[in-house]
C-alpha cells in the first residue's frame, strides 16, 4: 500500500510536457513498427506469389518436357521408319483390270538390326467369292500347266507419292509364297563392274502358289537388300488379264479422231516459216506400218506424238502383250495405251485408195497418191513379147532360101542338140534385149508426147 502511494506520488510529480513527448515518441515508434510489419508482410506476400508463379512455371515446364522429349524422339527416327501404309498409287496396267485390293501398298521398312538383308512377312486371305472367280477362270495348258485369267498379282514400287509409280524391284529380291520360293521372271542382266544389276520391274503372278481356299490364309515372305535413300512398297491385287483384241475393241470404242484435226496439223506443219530459208510445200507419208512392214489396217498414234506417220494399232498391241514397252515405233517416245487414238483422216485415205502405199500431203491439207515408177515401165513391158516375134521372124528368113519342110526340121534338131546353134542363139539374145529396152523407151517417149 505504501509502495502504491509512492508510485502515484511520483507520477504526479512528473512534468506533463515530458510525458506528452513520451506519448508522441511511442506513437511514432508504433507507426514505424506497423510500417515495418506491413512492409515485411507485403514482401512475404510478393515472395510467396513469385514462388507460386515460379512453381507453376516449373510444373508447366516439367509437364511440357516429356512432350518435347517425345517430339524429339519422334523427329529423329522419322526418316528411318516409313509409314506402314504410304499413300502410294501404282500405275495402271493396260492388260489387267483390278478387281480387288488384297494388300494395299505397304512399306518395306529397313531396320537397324539387320544391315545387309531385310525380311518382312505379309498375310492375306481370300473370300469365297474371290476363290470362285479364280477357279472358274482356270485353264489347263499342255504339259499339265495351269493358267488363270483371274490372277493374284504382286507388285513392287518406290514409296513415292508425287505420281503413280511403275513396277520397280528392290535389290537382291527374294520372294516366298506359303514357304515356296517364287522364281522371278526373265533374266537378270549381267553384272557391270562387279555390281549386280537390277531386274526390270514387272507385275508378278503368284496364283500358282496361293492357297485357293477361304479358310486358310496365305503368307508372303519378302527378302531384299536395303538401299540408302530409297524405300520400297509392295501390294497384292486380284486382277483379270485382258487380251490384245479386247484392248483393240476398247480403243475403237474410245472413238476416232476427226479428220479435220489431222488436216489442221498438216497445214500447221506446211505453213511457211518467215525465219526459215527453206519452205516445205509437201509432205510424204507412208501407208505401211513401220512395225510389220505391211499396209495399215487400224492407223493410230499417240496424242503426245508430233508426227503424222501412223502405225497399226492391232500389231502394236500384240507386241506389247508379249513384251510391254509402250514405245512409239516412229519417234521412240513413250506411247502409253491411254494416249493412243485412231486417226480418221488416214482411215479415209486407206478406204479411198487400196493400191497405193504412199501419199503426199499438200499445203491446203489435201492429198494425192504417190505412184511408184515401176508401174510406168510395166505398160510397155507387156508389149515386149509382141515385138519380139516380128523381130525373130526376119532373122530366120535369111537362113531359109527355099521353103522346104526338111530344112525346117533340120533347124529344129540343131537348136535342140547342137551346142554351136545354142551359142549362136546366146549371141543373138543380147541385141534382142537391147531392142526391147529401146522400144520400151521409145514407147515411153511417145506416151509422154
Amino acid at each position: 500500500m505504501v509502495y502504491k502511494q509512492h508510485v502515484v506520488h511520483c507520477l504526479q510529480g512528473i512534468d506533463l510536457f515530458p510525458l506528452s513527448c513520451f506519448h508522441s515518441n511511442i506513437l511514432s515508434l508504433f507507426t514505424i513498427i506497423c510500417f515495418v510489419l506491413v512492409t515485411v508482410a507485403n514482401i512475404s506476400v510478393s515472395r510467396s506469389q513469385s514462388c507460386n508463379t515460379d512453381f507453376s512455371l516449373l510444373t508447366d515446364e516439367t509437364a511440357a518436357w516429356p512432350d518435347v522429349k517425345t517430339s524429339m524422339n519422334l523427329q529423329q527416327p522419322a526418316p528411318l521408319i516409313p509409314p506402314v501404309h504410304p499413300d502410294v498409287q501404282m500405275k495402271p496396267l493396260p492388260f489387267y483390270d483390278v478387281l480387288d485390293v488384297l494388300i494395299k501398298p505397304s512399306s518395306l521398312g529397313a531396320s537397324t538390326a539387320q544391315r545387309y538383308h531385310q525380311e518382312k512377312y505379309f498375310i492375306f486371305a481370300l473370300t469365297p467369292q474371290q476363290v470362285r472367280e479364280v477357279c472358274i477362270s482356270r485353264d489347263f495348258l499342255p504339259g499339265g500347266r495351269r493358267d488363270y485369267m483371274v490372277q493374284i498379282q504382286l507388285r513392287f514400287c518406290l514409296s513415292e507419292t508425287s505420281c503413280p509409280q511403275e513396277d520397280n524391284y528392290p535389290n537382291s529380291l527374294c520372294i516366298k509364297v506359303n514357304g515356296k520360293l517364287f522364281p522371278l521372271p526373265g533374266y537378270a542382266p549381267p553384272p557391270k563392274n562387279g555390281v549386280e544389276q537390277k531386274r526390270p520391274g514387272r507385275p508378278l503372278n503368284i496364283t500358282s502358289l496361293v492357297r485357293l481356299s477361304s479358310a486358310v490364309p496365305n503368307q508372303i515372305s519378302v527378302t531384299w537388300a536395303p538401299e540408302i535413300g530409297k524405300t520400297y512398297s509392295m501390294s497384292v491385287y486380284l486382277v483379270r488379264q485382258l487380251t490384245s483384241p479386247l484392248l483393240l475393241q476398247r480403243l475403237r470404242m474410245k472413238g476416232i479422231r476427226n479428220p479435220d484435226h489431222s488436216r489442221a496439223l498438216i497445214k500447221e506443219k506446211l505453213t511457211a516459216d518467215p525465219d526459215s530459208e527453206i519452205a516445205t510445200t509437201s509432205l510424204r507419208v507412208s501407208l505401211m506400218c513401220p512395225l510389220g512392214k505391211m499396209r495399215l489396217t487400224v492407223p493410230c498414234r499417240a496424242v503426245t506424238c508430233s508426227h503424222l506417220q501412223c502405225f497399226d494399232a492391232a500389231l502394236y498391241l500384240q507386241m506389247n502383250e508379249k513384251k510391254p514397252t509402250w514405245i512409239c515405233p516412229v519417234c521412240d517416245k513413250k506411247a502409253a495405251y491411254e494416249s493412243l487414238i485412231i486417226d480418221g483422216l488416214f482411215l479415209e485415205i486407206l478406204n479411198d485408195c487400196s493400191d497405193v502405199d504412199e501419199i503426199k500431203f499438200q499445203e491446203d491439207g489435201t492429198w494425192c497418191p504417190m505412184r511408184p515408177k515401176k508401174e510406168a515401165v510395166k505398160v510397155p513391158s507387156q508389149s515386149v513379147p509382141k515385138v519380139e516375134t516380128p523381130l525373130r521372124q526376119p532373122s530366120v528368113v535369111p537362113h531359109s532360101t527355099e521353103p522346104s519342110s526338111t530344112k525346117k526340121a533340120d533347124v529344129i534338131d540343131l537348136t535342140l542338140e547342137s551346142s554351136s546353134s545354142s551359142d549362136d542363139e546366146e549371141d543373138s539374145d543380147p541385141p534382142l534385149k537391147k531392142r526391147c529396152v529401146y522400144i520400151s523407151k521409145s514407147e515411153e517417149m511417145h506416151a509422154k508426147g
